[in-house]
């Protein structure tokens, strides 16, 4: 019984294989909601703060803030946002492929790129095709900081103030829902006139400015642009969290076939051992 022996103890491995990823389906179902949670509650405040910058421009024609102006340097930043973490199924490769495509037209046009890595899969990746990184931040955790992603980001977001980058790039993966994430790579900078459009019935607002008007449009700006920055990050990880529970859910279905499988040939195996056994002894009985 051997062969016995050694199909128990795959049945036993695979069972243990399955405690762990119906574990990890658990865990990331949890953490699905807190982070579904986040990345709706920081919309409105994205919202809120292109609206008033909306009317802030309306307001204040003559001024224009770099960040909506074309430059025409022959150089582009890209910001990748994936996680620090595996098991998630292929959200971390369509991105990166995604990501892998863009840099290859702007590598043809003659462009140079840059990129901020933001999650461990990505600058990983980045380094291994040997992308220029500027900076990177990893090991976020579950909850994002907004503190720990402005000086990594802010890097670009300088150079394209200066006139030395033509576009900066935001690449993540957008929550759809429990069982659909698409990769995104979007144009960040300069602000497209369809990102600042006003809604629809909306009223334009003047306001009462401390200290100055261009002052105030310029903080305002670059708080818009951090906002969506945190915005990708809180997609990008209510993404993850779906995903390695849409894969641990798999993983743990094909464990329980494995076993299946493996508890059937097991029982042939037993039977073809005992039926041989029989014979022998009926054959011995036989010639006595």
């Amino acid at each position: 019984m051997a062969a016995g022996k050694e199909i128990r103890g795959k049945i036993k491995s695979v069972e243990n294989t399955k405690k762990i990823t119906k574990a990890m389906e658990m865990v990331a179902a949890s953490k699905m909601r807190k982070a579904q949670d986040r990345m709706r509650a920081a919309r409105p405040y994205s919202d809120k703060v292109r609206n008033i910058a909306v009317n802030l421009g309306k307001a204040n024609p003559e001024y224009t803030h770099p960040f909506m102006q074309a430059n025409e340097s022959k150089a582009a930043g890209f910001i990748v946002v994936t996680t620090d973490k595996g098991l998630c199924g292929g959200m971390n490769t369509n991105v990166l492929r995604a990501v892998t495509g863009k840099l290859r037209e702007l590598q043809g046009a003659g462009v140079d790129t840059q990129a901020v890595a933001i999650g461990n899969k990505g600058l990983g990746f980045l380094n291994r095709i040997g992308a220029k990184v500027v900076s990177h931040v990893t090991q976020l955790g579950d909850t994002p900081h907004l503190d720990k992603l402005i000086g990594p980001v802010k890097v670009l977001l300088d150079q394209y103030a200066e006139g030395k980058l033509n576009a900066v790039y935001l690449c993540y993966t957008r929550f759809i829902n429990t069982m659909k994430q698409e990769p995104v790579v979007e144009q960040l900078l300069p602000l497209t006139s369809e990102r600042m459009q006003a809604d629809e019935g909306q009223h334009s607002w003047d306001y009462i400015y401390e200290p100055d008007a261009q002052t105030v449009i310029d903080d305002l700006l670059l708080r818009y642009v951090e906002a969506l920055v945190y915005q990708a990050v809180a997609e990008n990880m209510a993404s993850e969290q779906s995903a390695r529970m849409v894969a641990m859910k798999a993983a743990t279905d094909n464990a329980g076939n494995v076993i299946a499988e493996l508890k059937l040939v097991y029982n042939k195996t037993r039977q073809a051992a005992i039926t041989k056994e029989l014979s022998e002894i009926v054959a011995g009985a036989a010639a006595v």
